[in-house]
């Protein structure tokens, strides 16, 4: 997919602790955004529950600074490389959608459309700073966290980010060491099956199978490249050929099932290694859960 973004991301898109999160020396991101997990797909029962009273409470926070904040419904990730990382392996999805760039798009259009945003460029140009300061802190200082890959990342314990966050799983600290570790490990684990022996190997088939349809792309990687750079995407019906292609060969030639596999294996593995913070962050869910009712309940 491409990689663009607009100047002021959609709140739906970002999450409160990954906005105003910076790798250790870094600056804070200036980008307003709601509760949730950053990029993930949109959630349901629990998971929806947790996100819209984290919503909620933003929402009071923000007007009692003086700001107005509207919740929005948790929407699902529209970027085609997230949803398939390894293959595009779902042939009724490529037809309708390609590598998912008309989803891209519409997703782009709904960032004008987005009341937080509307409101954030309507602000006097004082005033912007200070709603960013009021949501996610004025600086990215107070909780830290060491990723796997040994990078610390920082996150402002102010803002209203940080005290919905606080008043709903209690122990920030433990929350945002156990989020950001979760978010790292999704990335470890892509790039752990993409280096994999076995995965590389079932590549040379998946790029005989598409050579015999016309392309000549030895990865599924480079084959999404070519459909998706940005300034030169492909046209609609020409993307949706190569991704049902891709589709196509990953399915006859083994190389969706191996990348599920080594997909689990990894996510087992990483697990194991790292069990301290899984742990947490169940823990947290679960204790947070009758308070997040009670919020949706009352709707404040």
């Amino acid at each position: 997919m491409p990689r663009r973004a607009p100047a002021l991301v959609a709140t739906a898109l970002l999450a409160a602790t990954v906005a105003g999160c910076a790798a250790a020396g870094g600056a804070s991101a200036p980008v307003p955004a709601p509760a949730g997990a950053s990029g993930r797909p949109a959630p349901g029962g629990d998971d929806r529950t947790l996100q819209l009273a984290e919503q909620l409470l933003i929402k009071g926070c923000m007007e009692k600074r003086g700001f107005a904040y509207w919740t929005e419904e948790p929407r699902t990730a529209a970027d085609g490389a997230r949803r398939f990382p390894y293959v595009v392996d779902d042939p009724a999805w490529a037809r309708a959608h390609g590598y998912g760039t008309d989803l891209y798009r519409a997703r782009q259009r709904e960032v004008l459309r987005d009341p937080n945003q509307r409101y954030l460029r309507s602000l006097p140009a004082s005033r912007g700073p200070a709603l960013v300061s009021a949501l996610n802190g004025a600086r990215p200082q107070g909780l830290s966290a060491r990723l796997p890959n040994g990078v610390r990342v920082t996150h402002s314990d102010q803002g209203c980010a940080a005290e919905a966050q606080r008043e709903l799983y209690k122990d920030l600290p433990a929350w945002f060491r156990a989020t950001r570790v979760r978010d790292s490990l999704d990335g470890m684990r892509v790039g752990l099956v993409l280096g994999d022996a076995k995965y590389r190997a079932a590549t040379e088939p998946w790029a005989r199978c598409l050579r015999g349809r016309g392309y000549p792309y030895r990865s599924p990687a480079e084959a999404r490249a070519a459909a998706t750079e940005p300034g030169r995407e492909w046209p609609h019906a020409r993307e949706v050929r190569l991704a049902s292609a891709e589709a196509a060969c990953a399915e006859s030639t083994g190389l969706a099932s191996v990348a599920k596999s080594l997909d689990a294996k990894y996510r087992t593995e990483l697990r194991r290694r790292y069990p301290e913070e899984a742990a947490d962050l169940a823990r947290l869910r679960r204790e947070a859960l009758p308070r997040a009712r009670a919020i949706v309940a009352r709707g404040d």
